[in-house]
């Protein structure tokens, strides 16, 4: 049986921390998949479509593509997804006590919902710092998001400065 771990989150840009954790979880589970999942309480930047596809090219890009799917999940709850899937698995990554404590009860809730368990990865340190909407920011100001972001990223927001939402 292959073991699934399901890698949420609104990727609103994906960033090279997302990037991260999505490669080590590889490495720890036969597949995975990046779900880009709807937030309620965000407004999205970025259309799901195109979270994507980002994604995908971000993936090539570090060519880590292989044994990772890339889906959207809108309706319902994570753990419907999950079942859906075969996965008992939830993979975070975490950048500080901040994370850990907004994580927590969403992971406990989960377990008792559908018995799945949450694995919190610690960033890497030099992406500790690094938030989508820090990107967002600094991005929609003009600033340089080369470094916090896979090159497909900072290409395509380049590109779309003026039409990105």
């Amino acid at each position: 049986m292959s073991r699934i771990a399901v890698v949420p989150g609104s990727f609103d840009p994906i960033t090279l921390g997302h990037l991260d954790v999505i490669e080590r979880a590889k490495g720890i589970f036969d597949e995975v998949h990046v779900l880009v999942v709807h937030n309620p309480d965000k407004d999205a930047f970025l259309p799901v479509v195109e979270r994507e596809m980002l994604i995908r090219q971000a993936l090539e890009e570090r060519g880590i593509e292989s044994g990772v799917e890339v889906k959207n999940w809108s309706v319902g709850l994570l753990v419907d997804y999950l079942q859906q899937v075969g996965s008992r698995v939830i993979v975070k990554g975490l950048r500080s006590n901040v994370d850990l404590a907004y994580e927590t009860p969403m992971s406990i809730v989960n377990r008792d919902l559908a018995h799945v368990e949450t694995v919190f990865l610690l960033t890497s340190p030099e992406n500790a710092h690094v938030s989508s909407s820090l990107v967002r920011q600094v991005s929609q100001l003009g600033g340089d998001i080369s470094p916090y972001v896979p090159r497909a990223v900072a290409t395509f927001l380049q590109r779309h400065k003026t039409s990105a939402p």
